[in-house]
């Protein structure tokens, strides 16, 4: 047996050794699990620093083919360490933050606040000051509210003489793309953004009476208009609608004031695998569509081209990723159907991954610290919580041998494993370790009981 890639869903680096034991960027997991303990979420940084060159490369070429320009922002909120943020910013992406902890991580991964963004549909006046101060190079305001809040924060951190806040407002398109309804940011029922459809008495929309109310305050300056239509989008046929959508409110606001914004965002969502027979969205192909909708609606609309700006973050740092385990329990369970679903628990579970539990979300995995002979058998993997709902993989075919002390890895963990951790039950979570050319690094440490005890200040 030769080494073999795994494919996808996995990392470009890892592959099976004639040994049978998987590899991941020259290291192997037994290895990995020797020296980092498991649950561990596994990085290939090449993989990511790839996928971030893959992404502004593409964009880059599509839209000067269109005669424009683009910043590629890399969505922070999928993941975000120290290392990350350093990784995406050496390849020429920016940084967009949500919240007050992710901006503080990326400016202390030396990323320069001109080069971030910060989002949220709820800031404090804490992160709305921590973004001042470091000069952030551009604000997402999301309601009619925050916009006289952060006028008002401008005149006291700056003085009336001092230099405008850079902010775009975030707008819903109704465009409602990609998976899970609690994951698609753009129908009209949510949270975020401000509405195109006409306000309540027949008015203008909430979108254009923020964007209104931007310029009466000289304390901001309005770079653009920005959307997010969903996240794991798979056909990208909703970017052409979105991004007419959005032009169109920037060529009525210049109607209206003769103002013509610089910039328009249409967010990320761009879709990977997660399961074998799953095909990812190429960055070429979503590159040349969006920018390609974006000249056509700047045409029809008889507007120039603006500048664009998107924000990839599971399409970075998803599928570079994986989460190693140790096999524990193995029980065969009878189905109603007659067939048996042998159910292979795992050191870790939910508290380490809450996607499947709270969105469904499907998942791969394999055995990897050996090959077998024995046919496969239809498998759950569970992890250790007290919940039923403790899924990591609904269904998947492992080796009908599969037993205690075997490693077992889930593919594709990379975005939202980490960052939407727990300590569900008291689990400590897993450590980021990162691999390249077949070394081994510590990202962020493993969580210990000392630690969880250390927050527990009600000692008597």
């Amino acid at each position: 047996m030769t080494a073999e890639p795994l494919g996808v869903p996995w990392s470009s680096g890892v592959v099976r050794g004639a040994d049978g034991a998987v590899r991941v960027a020259g290291v192997d997991v037994r290895d990995l699990a020797a020296t980092h303990g498991t649950p561990a979420y596994v990085v290939d940084e090449a993989d990511v620093r790839a996928r971030a060159r893959a992404y502004r490369t593409a964009f880059e070429t599509a839209c000067a083919q269109v005669g424009t320009g683009v910043d590629v922002y890399y969505a922070g909120k999928a993941l975000l360490t120290r290392a990350v943020a350093r990784w995406v910013h050496d390849e020429g992406l920016r940084v967009d933050t949500a919240s007050g902890g992710e901006l503080a991580v990326a400016l202390a991964a030396g990323v320069p606040g001109a080069h971030l963004g910060l989002h949220g549909n709820n800031k404090s006046d804490d992160e709305l000051r921590a973004a001042l101060d470091a000069g952030v190079g551009r604000i997402i305001v999301d309601s009619l509210v925050e916009v006289d809040r952060l006028a008002a924060l401008v005149r006291e951190h700056r003085g009336p003489a001092g230099a405008p806040a850079p902010v775009m407002v975030r707008v819903t398109t109704g465009v409602h793309a990609g998976g899970h309804e609690f994951i698609s940011t753009a129908h009209e029922d949510q949270k975020f953004g401000l509405s195109l459809a006409a306000g309540p008495d027949g008015g203008d929309s909430p979108a254009l009476a923020a964007l209104l109310r931007v310029l009466d305050h000289p304390e901001l300056h309005l770079l653009g208009i920005h959307s997010h239509i969903g996240s794991q989008i798979l056909d990208p046929s909703g970017f052409a609608v979105a991004a007419h959508r959005v032009l169109a409110l920037r060529a009525a606001l210049r109607e209206r004031t003769g103002v013509l914004v610089d910039e328009v965002d249409l967010g990320g969502g761009y879709g990977i695998a997660y399961l074998p027979h799953e095909v990812p969205l190429d960055p070429d192909r979503i590159a040349k569509e969006v920018a390609q909708a974006v000249a056509d609606a700047a045409r029809e609309l008889g507007t120039p081209l603006p500048r664009l700006s998107i924000e990839p973050g599971r399409a970075i740092v998803g599928p570079p990723g994986l989460t190693l385990y140790t096999v524990g329990t193995v029980k065969p369970v009878r189905l109603d159907d007659g067939r048996v679903r042998t159910y292979v628990s795992v050191d870790g579970g939910m508290s380490d991954n809450i996607r499947p539990a709270l969105y469904g979300a499907q998942y791969h995995a394999a055995i990897v610290s050996r090959v077998s002979d024995v046919a496969p058998v239809l498998a759950r993997v569970v992890g250790k919580h007290c919940e039923s709902g403790d899924i990591v993989v609904h269904e998947v075919q492992l080796p009908g041998d599969v037993r205690a002390g075997d490693l077992l890895a889930v593919a594709a963990t990379g975005a939202y494993g980490r960052s939407m951790a727990s300590n569900y039950n008291l689990l400590t979570r897993p450590p980021v370790v990162a691999v390249t050319a077949g070394e081994s690094r510590v990202l962020v440490r493993r969580e210990t009981v000392e630690d969880l005890l250390a927050l527990d200040v009600a000692a008597t």
